[in-house]
């Protein structure tokens, strides 16, 4: 790692159902909140947690593609929540995306090579021969043939597809790429080739991830961190394979043991977690995760846990796994997770 390069700080997202008459209190959906975390250069960050639970939010709110409610969102320093409309166009050639649906993230006009370029063209001119050879070097880097650049894509494969997004995310040279459940829409031989060419291009080039997905098991294949959100909060960060080896919140627990094990002579271990995600519009008072929580006592039915950190650097929201100082700011043990994945 080579340095902060993402630091999110508080950042929040409501969105009003409707508009307010005679001062009356509008309902608000509350797709993220108070959501702090940061990313080292060369560094991916994964976002975990069941649909709906804020991780395309997130996504959308580190590239300004939606204003935050509350918040700060800093590349290299820079808050660009902040930024006027041509200083954040600026700051775009940092950071780029990979959407989630390769067939309807391409424009069916344009070919290939238009497709690459044209990111590029947005800051600068080029001529034809430079738009072939900036379309040529980067159909290379991710495994393409430089004669594809004049197909469009209806003719190519979904995972083709999914290659020419990655292909236009690199365009601008940036330092962070988001990818929004990038491989999700591919099948199981496909998702291991895009994978490893995202981690081939990291190591060459240096790029920091943030990478959102459900499939536990590409996240533990790509990940260094992970942070697992539920309704819109974060509820456990910690290191890939001390998550995966110890987890401690229990949502964080179910999630695993939700996961499907591909080795038939493995354990599986059961967590009782019953119900459903509770709604957005009115989230349950304290701990959100309560209602579902089997280790939930009187306190998380009234208390919003805080972020504790713990001694093998991982932070969790938990008052009984992971609770905080108590009133004379003394730090209260930890309580060790009753579950290893193994």
């Amino acid at each position: 790692m080579n340095g902060q390069l993402l630091k999110v700080e508080n950042l929040t997202k409501h969105y009003p159902l409707g508009t307010g008459f005679l001062n009356k209190t509008v309902p608000v959906v509350r797709a993220v909140e108070d959501v702090s975390f940061s990313v080292e250069a060369g560094e991916t960050l994964c976002i975990v947690g069941e649909s709906g639970c804020g991780k395309s939010t997130v996504a959308r709110l580190l590239m300004r593609l939606v204003e935050p409610t509350g918040g700060r969102v800093l590349i290299d320093g820079t808050d660009i929540a902040g930024l006027k409309t041509h200083e954040l166009r600026a700051s775009r050639r940092r950071m780029q995306m990979v959407f989630q649906d390769p067939y309807s993230s391409l424009n069916p006009r344009l070919t290939a090579g238009q497709i690459i370029t044209e990111p590029v063209e947005n800051f600068e001119r080029l001529s034809r021969k430079q738009r072939q050879a900036l379309a040529a070097d980067l159909l290379r880097k991710v495994g393409m043939r430089p004669g594809m650049m004049h197909r469009f894509p209806s003719e190519f494969s979904g995972g083709q597809r999914q290659r020419l997004g990655i292909a236009r995310a690199l365009a601008l040279q940036p330092s962070l790429i988001i990818a929004d459940e990038a491989v999700s829409a591919l099948d199981v031989s496909v998702q291991a080739q895009i994978l490893n060419l995202l981690l081939d291009l990291q190591q060459e080039m240096g790029l920091a991830f943030v990478f959102i997905s459900h499939d536990l098991g590409v996240v533990e294949h790509i990940g260094h961190r992970v942070a697992v959100m539920y309704l819109g909060r974060i509820v456990e960060l910690a290191p890939c394979e001390a998550l995966f080896a110890n987890p401690v919140h229990p949502y964080t627990e179910a999630l695993i043991a939700a996961a499907p094990v591909p080795d038939p002579t493995r354990v599986r271990l059961e967590v009782p977690v019953e119900g459903e995600v509770p709604s957005p519009v009115n989230p349950p008072s304290g701990c959100a995760f309560h209602p579902r929580c089997p280790l939930a006592v009187d306190r998380c039915r009234i208390e919003v846990p805080p972020l504790v950190p713990m001694a093998d650097g991982r932070v969790v929201a938990c008052h009984v796994r992971a609770p905080a100082a108590d009133t004379s700011g003394r730090p209260v043990a930890a309580a060790s997770s009753s579950l290893t994945v193994g």
